[in-house]
């Protein structure tokens, strides 16, 4: 197993990576032959769901800072896990331009869901091995288990969308929306705790980091 690093080079890799999926998705969009309102009235559409796509990494890359802020240095299971997370979010320009090319079809909008569920899940596993490395280091605050309780939910709505893109694909990526807005929103499906050490049964007298409690 390494010897824990630095952050510095998990953090610089992972900023790279995701400016380029954002790159790549924005380099997807192609101006309309038609002028005026006529030529932006058929790719709303289209700029829509970019607008979806894009939020994702941007997201992602906030609450990204703020977890690998938690730790000073990163073990094994906190790079394979960064990778892991890295992957699943480097399709989505893939799928992106796969529901787009086949215009909101069922099959795509389920394998746009699909990639989302994938990427929840890689983040969900950088986060439980930074949780791991602050429970050794006795620096894991109840905020932190709030988090990840609040993490299964994004999981759960994207699961949900699979199915219902069956039957209405604009409904399936309307709750593919929702999780943007409750990421969005800070404290939606977290409450304010007391910091703990060691557990979630010892308590601290002192309040979370305003950072902890807004990450998803």
């Amino acid at each position: 197993m390494p010897a824990p690093a630095p952050t510095s080079r998990l953090e610089a890799f992972s900023d790279g990576v995701i400016a380029v999926i954002i790159t790549i998705m924005v380099l997807e969009l192609k101006v309309p032959r038609a002028n005026g309102i006529a030529g932006l009235r058929p790719i709303l559409p289209i700029l829509l769901v970019y607008l979806l796509s894009f939020t994702f990494p941007a997201i992602y890359w906030i609450n990204h800072h703020q977890l690998v802020g938690r730790v000073e240095e990163v073990d094994a299971r906190i790079l394979y896990s960064n990778h892991v997370f890295l992957f699943s979010l480097s399709l989505l320009p893939f799928f992106t331009s796969w529901v787009l090319e086949k215009e909101l079809d069922a099959f795509s909008v389920i394998l746009y869901a699909i990639s989302l569920v994938a990427t929840g899940t890689g983040f969900l596993l950088l986060r439980l091995a930074i949780m791991r490395r602050l429970r050794l280091k006795h620096q894991l605050l109840a905020a932190d288990i709030s988090a990840q309780r609040k993490h299964w939910i994004p999981i759960a709505l994207y699961t949900a969308s699979i199915p219902a893109a069956f039957f209405h694909p604009p409904i399936a990526l309307g709750c593919d929306a929702i999780v943007s807005i409750m990421w969005i929103l800070p404290g939606l499906g977290t409450k304010d705790s007391k910091a703990t050490r060691g557990s979630d049964s010892d308590s601290d007298s002192s309040d979370a980091p305003a950072e902890v409690q807004r990450a998803v």
